[in-house]
């Protein structure tokens, strides 16, 4: 699952992940509340949760934070490895996501090819089932 309000992230990340032969449904959340409300029915419902959770912390309605609280108090997804994915560079940021469960944080990085390798790295997450 990824939850990121850019569309050129979303679109971006998804090449990165189709580039290292990732073949996995992404589901994408739009904004903080959509986020939380699909891990909501996930936790209602006979939906299994996602292997990986990718999230932005810059959303609109809810933050990323707010997301990963709600990914750690999920019955279901509370095991699952959280990749923050920010613009943030920030460490009071980072400190914070760690404190709330962040697996990984990973900054956004501003060149294409670097943007094309977060692909491998989320690959070798999932592969390790939440380990790189």
């Amino acid at each position: 699952m990824l939850v990121e309000d850019n569309p050129a992230d979303v679109t971006l990340l998804s090449e990165a992940l189709t580039s290292h032969a990732v073949e996995i449904p992404l589901f994408i959340a739009h904004d903080g509340d959509e986020g939380i409300r699909i891990l909501d029915a996930i936790d209602e419902s006979q939906m299994p949760c996602p292997d990986l959770i990718v999230l932005d912390l810059n959303l609109p309605r809810k933050s990323g934070f707010a997301v990963l609280e709600r990914v750690r108090a999920s019955r279901k997804c509370n095991r699952k490895p959280v990749v923050v994915f920010s613009s943030s560079d920030a460490e009071e940021d980072q400190e914070m996501a760690r404190r709330l469960g962040a697996s990984f944080y990973i900054r956004k990085p501003s060149s294409l090819k670097d943007l094309m390798s977060i692909g491998e790295i989320l690959k070798k997450i999932l592969a390790a089932g939440g380990v790189a």
